[in-house]
């Protein structure tokens, strides 16, 4: 980790771990000269950037300089106006309506470790030797606008985190309408792009497609990053795999409307931006005022897609997260969702309460239904007192009785909606979102409450701290179950109406802030009718999210493999579901879903009363065998072996503790095959030089909800075949082990490694 400067050719050489980072000022413009892996630091790299005139239809600034186009120059924080004709990183509109400025280079600063980002969240260092930032100063003379880029690179990550600070030294009042967090210019084309897409319950598949003239454009219009659309996009070699070639991400630490970039333009530059949708956005900047951008963290791995993801999951596990929980084994919970919805009472919860303790189970979540009169989704939502209908002791009778059961109490939340039938709305019907004298649309018979208004947030933040106090209450579920629209605040000026959404957000976070500190020990889990909301920027106070109201085994798949692109097991939220799945009526055994569901924060969402004696014998096994390897799934290095976006659609991951002590591995047969061939499962992040013993556990498949293994004459061969057995970590990684012997349509197998005294 080193940031050199040689001010006489004006380079500035960052290095991170592992990577290489490289500006030049060329005439006071700061030229993105390299990013890739490693170099040494000498004066030769001042003669990488190569420029040369081109025509009449690029433009130069200076005329007795033909070379120099703006229009052709690799930048990295470019403008439109002054002849770059290309996507630019920001845009201002001045007081006369002109929207003609021109950063230039003034100055440079470089500190030790990383400054915090004010009202936003972002990574941190907890000392200044994991990190050095350089604060790279830009000015327009004419405007007095003041432009800080800076650039975090770490001691142990191969990443650059990068955001933009916007002052106004000038006297006219300004407005932003486009603020880019990061911009980089690579000099050619030849790449694909890797981003996630999807639906609800349908959330970050893997989308790769190359990039060719024009631009790939990946946006959130919707007031959060999305079920849609991961703030998220990658750039690969055509050649690149899970393994090797160069891969270069883009991630976004941001909750609202973002927009993630590349444009090819006509001399094969590619230019990938990302940052705030300006898609109906504006800030007015008044003098003396500044703005923040959020945070973006850009990731090099020459070990392709596999080493760039696991360079995210360390830096956002252990430097994203925070809290108490950050590096605690996250307890296995049942919550009663999808075992009763809003039909329940005390003595219902208590039963299921007292199925769980004897399985194992750690906590217990109480869902939607517990407050005003939620009988059903068209109601209650802000009327944040308990239901004594249901509850006739309140919240506090029933925390004592789940926690007699050996089981803590947590409780589920949505409290940046409010129902139009409800007290909050009638005594309060201008706090939601809205448009004045036009109708308000709802989505799940609700609106979105205005949290750039600062008493909405106090409200919410008194409101909600007298709940978690009511009873002992250690985890909290934060949902959000619709999309923004009429974005609009009573309180704001005509000139402010398009700072809406970011200032909801700003307020969200703030909001955030206030209620974790104040409740340390609560841990909280983000939502958005699953998925909705899957982003770094809810990570930094929530260090888990459900990951998907599709709770299907084999549906899951996907979605948790997708999502583990950027971000790590122990941020995903896993459970065991019925069957049929509510979602899509699939059949498949007790065994498959639970091995699925081991690959995150382990829990279930079923009527536990109702599991016959053979599934809580294997529910016990579940959760023993889970309680065993968390600490692996949540903390160690996850290896995908192979993808459900290819080939048959099977799928396997395991988890590497760092020392590459032990493992655990999980392999999913989707469909059965007659007489297929014999298929062979290579692991990976194993210590070639090591031993290993092989300790199989549970295999499925679909005959049954209940786990076939159960059957004396339903042992998979598989299982028969390796357990016990001892391997060199060099054969298991390049000869692998055969899966081909398992039977039947949707099964699973897991087993676990440890490494021997030879």
């Amino acid at each position: 980790m080193n940031i050199h400067v040689n001010e006489a050719l004006g380079l500035f050489h960052l290095q991170s771990k592992d990577c290489s980072y490289i500006i030049q000022l060329v005439e006071g413009y700061p030229a993105h000269v390299y990013w890739g892996a490693q170099l040494h630091h000498d004066e030769s790299l001042a003669s990488i950037l190569e420029l040369r005139e081109r025509c009449s239809f690029s433009p130069t600034p200076d005329s007795s300089r033909r070379t120099l186009s703006l229009d052709t120059l690799p930048q990295e924080y470019p403008q439109y106006g002054t002849s770059d004709f290309r996507q630019p990183a920001y845009q201002v509109a001045l007081a006369d309506g002109t929207r003609t400025t021109e950063l230039k280079y003034s100055g440079y600063l470089i500190e030790p470790g990383k400054p915090k980002l004010e009202g936003l969240p972002s990574v941190y260092t907890e000392s200044d030797d994991e990190a050095t930032t350089l604060l790279l100063f830009l000015e327009d003379q004419h405007s007095g606008l003041k432009t800080t880029l800076l650039y975090t690179v770490f001691a142990n990550h191969s990443a650059i985190a990068r955001s933009t600070l916007f002052e106004h030294k000038g006297s006219a009042v300004m407005n932003i309408e486009h603020a880019m967090s990061a911009s980089v210019d690579f000099a050619d084309s030849n790449y694909q792009a890797l981003y996630l897409s999807g639906a609800w319950v349908r959330e970050r598949h893997i989308q790769r497609r190359d990039l060719g003239p024009g631009a790939i454009r990946l946006e959130s219009r919707r007031g959060s990053s999305s079920h849609q659309m991961n703030p998220f996009l990658a750039l690969l070699r055509p050649d690149a795999t899970e393994d090797r070639g160069d891969v270069y991400g883009f991630s976004l630490i941001y909750s609202s409307n973002f927009v993630a970039q590349a444009e090819v333009e006509q001399f094969d530059q590619t230019r990938v931006s990302i940052g705030i949708n300006p898609f109906d956005f504006s800030w007015q900047l008044e003098p003396g005022q500044s703005f923040q951008t959020p945070e973006a963290v850009l990731v090099f791995s020459e070990e392709g897609l596999g080493g760039m993801s696991r360079t995210y999951h360390r830096l956002y596990r252990t430097r994203l997260c925070r809290g108490a929980y950050r590096d605690k084994e996250r307890p296995i919970l049942v919550n009663n969702w999808e075992a009763t919805y809003f039909d329940f009472d005390a003595d219902k919860i208590e039963a299921i309460a007292k199925e769980a303790g004897p399985l194992g189970i750690e906590l217990f979540v109480l869902d939607d239904g517990w407050f005003g009169k939620r009988d059903s989704d068209n109601s209650s939502l802000g009327d944040w007192f308990e239901d004594r209908r249901k509850l006739p002791g309140g919240l506090t009778d029933l925390a004592k009785r789940v926690n007699e059961q050996g089981l803590q109490f947590g409780l589920w939340v949505e409290p940046e909606m409010i129902s139009p039938d409800s007290e909050l709305y009638r005594s309060h019907p201008d706090w939601c979102l809205h448009a004045e004298g036009r109708r308000r649309t709802e989505g799940r018979s609700q609106l979105v409450l205005d949290l750039s208004r600062k008493e909405v947030c106090d409200y919410l933040y008194e409101t909600l701290s007298s709940v978690f106090s009511i009873a002992p209450i250690t985890y909290v579920k934060w949902d959000m179950n619709r999309n923004m629209t009429e974005i609009a605040s009573a309180t704001a000026t005509s000139e402010r109406q398009k700072e809406t959404a970011h200032r909801y957000m700003l307020g969200l976070y703030d909001l955030l802030e206030r209620l974790t500190s104040r409740f340390p020990d609560i841990l909280f889990e983000s939502c958005s009718g699953g998925g909705g909301r899957f982003d770094p920027g809810m990570l930094y106070y929530m260090p888990q999210t459900w990951t998907s109201d599709d709770t299907d085994a084999i549906e899951r798949l996907a979605i948790q493999y997708g999502t583990s692109i950027v971000y790590p097991a122990s941020t995903m939220g896993a459970h065991v579901s019925n069957v049929p799945n509510h979602q899509v009526g699939r059949i498949t055994s007790l065994a498959i879903r639970g091995d699925v569901a081991m690959s995150g924060n382990f829990g279930y969402e079923l009527d536990l009363t109702a599991f016959t004696n053979e599934e809580k014998e294997l529910a016990v096994k579940q959760i023993a065998q889970y309680k065993e390897i968390r600490s692996l799934v949540q903390q160690g290095d996850m290896y995908r072996l192979l993808s459900p976006f290819e080939g048959r659609g099977d799928t396997a991951w395991m988890f590497v503790s760092e020392d590459q002590s032990e493992a655990f591995v999980a392999y999913f047969r989707v469909l059965a095959e007659p007489n297929g061939p014999i298929r062979r499962l290579t692991l990976k992040g194993l210590d070639p030089a090591k031993k290993y013993t092989i300790e199989t556990g549970a295999t499925s498949n679909a005959s049954s909800p209940i786990d076939s293994t159960l059957a004396e004459d339903a042992v998979s061969p598989f299982r028969l075949a390796f357990d016990g057995e001892i391997f060199g970590g060099d054969r298991l990684m390049k000869i692998g082990l055969v899966v081909s012997d398992l039977a039947g349509d949707f099964a699973s197998s897991t087993f676990r490694l440890k490494a021997i005294s030879c």
